[in-house]
């Protein structure tokens, strides 16, 4: 799946804005406020149907605008066939979708014709934050690959309400707990299988890829924590908390409550490595996702890369860029001077599209090769940054 042509109307400082020949590799650079993370944030909002800097529509569209619209052309991952995707959001929170012109109904559908990958400051979160983070990283991978667990992932979340609806009935519930019950208990026994799998498969990618990053990390382990105990069945767990959901009114344990944690040396991550450190390893999640997509559906996703210079140094910024390229995924990469990531990405001898952006405005200087030219200019860039 790779993105061509790309229109943007009011999102942020981007009143109006066409943008097209992208390569695979598309480098987009500009002063801080210039507009150029909105560029990656319409992408999103083009897959995901939400931006990934918060959900509020207020911020998203421009002052004064009652909406934003982007929409995409793009070409298929087999290349046999073009599609177009369109987003309009509006201030009293109503969305459209279309795809190929027809109204989609479920922004699943959007999301598994557009697979997009974030790479930013907020990306900490897989390490630092909530578990809910990791769970939705982990939901986006399997659903890309296995196509029956976003039908029974809505199974779950129905059973789920509807048990927790008889708990807090009480007595009254009688026959239908016990018939949610039974429900839930199948239904996230498949979740817990789905993602147990994907997960074997993961795994093992993660840890190549970090040990490529981060050469001297150390003993790297990535842990799946279902949501209950693992040496109980999800239906002997429900039984064990029966009477313990009833008085609290909810279901305590299950799906809902997985979580992934990245361990180093027998210690949490989050806990024991550096900022730059903790970049890389959020680098290595996502770029196995990538990595396994393509493995097991034969599709790319989109590797949207805001500010990769930000607490790395060329070094590691350079096998980060060696990893994209090998996923052989479009990337659309932003940084404060246009140096700053043509320095570092790999000398294939492929084209580069590059775009200058300031005050909303958006020029495409060159298609840039990443190969003898730069070769030519490197000591007198890395000047300019001594």
């Amino acid at each position: 799946m790779s993105l061509d042509q790309l229109t943007i109307h009011n999102v942020r400082n981007l009143r109006e804005l066409r943008l097209e020949a992208f390569e695979r590799t598309n480098v987009i650079y500009g002063a801080n406020g210039s507009g150029k993370t909105s560029i990656l944030e319409a992408i999103h909002l083009l897959g995901m149907a939400r931006s990934f800097r918060g959900t509020s529509a207020k911020t998203l569209i421009s002052h004064g605008e009652a909406a934003c619209v982007v929409h995409g052309v793009g070409t298929l991952s087999s290349g046999r066939g073009r599609y177009s995707l369109g987003v309009e959001r509006r201030l009293n929170g109503e969305l459209s979708l279309k795809i190929n012109g027809e109204a989609a109904r479920t922004i699943a559908e959007l999301v598994e014709r557009l697979p997009v990958q974030v790479i930013n400051a907020d990306s900490f979160s897989l390490l630092t934050g909530a578990p809910q983070a990791r769970r939705h990283f982990l939901n986006w991978g399997v659903f890309h690959v296995e196509h029956r667990f976003f039908p029974e992932w809505q199974r779950f979340q129905r059973c789920i309400k509807q048990r927790n609806s008889s708990l807090r009935r009480g007595k009254l519930a009688g026959q239908e707990l016990q018939a949610w019950t039974r429900e839930l208990a199948r239904s996230g026994s498949m979740i817990n299988e789905y993602r147990q799998a994907y997960f074997n498969d993961l795994a093992p990618l993660f840890r190549e890829i970090v040990g490529r990053l981060l050469p001297q990390i150390g003993s790297l382990e990535l842990r799946l924590r279902q949501g209950w105990d693992k040496r109980l069945s999800y239906s002997e767990a429900l039984e064990a908390t029966l009477n313990s959901d009833q008085e609290k009114g909810f279901t305590q344990l299950g799906p809902q409550r997985a979580d992934l944690k990245v361990m180093v040396d027998g210690h949490a991550a989050a806990d024991t490595l550096s900022r730059g450190q903790q970049k890389l390893v959020v680098c290595g999640l996502k770029l196995a996702q990538g990595r396994l997509m393509r493995a097991l559906a034969s599709r790319s996703c989109i590797y949207l890369v805001d500010d990769l210079p930000s607490e790395l140094d060329q070094a590691h910024s350079r096998r980060v860029c060696d990893e994209l390229e090998a996923i052989q995924a479009q990337v659309f990469i932003t940084c404060v001077e246009r140096n700053d990531v043509l320095r570092v990405w790999p000398n294939k001898g492929e084209k580069l599209a590059v775009f200058h952006v300031e005050h909303g405005l958006v020029e495409s200087e060159l298609e840039q090769s990443s190969a003898p030219q730069l070769q030519g200019n490197n000591r007198e860039s890395q000047s300019s940054h001594e």
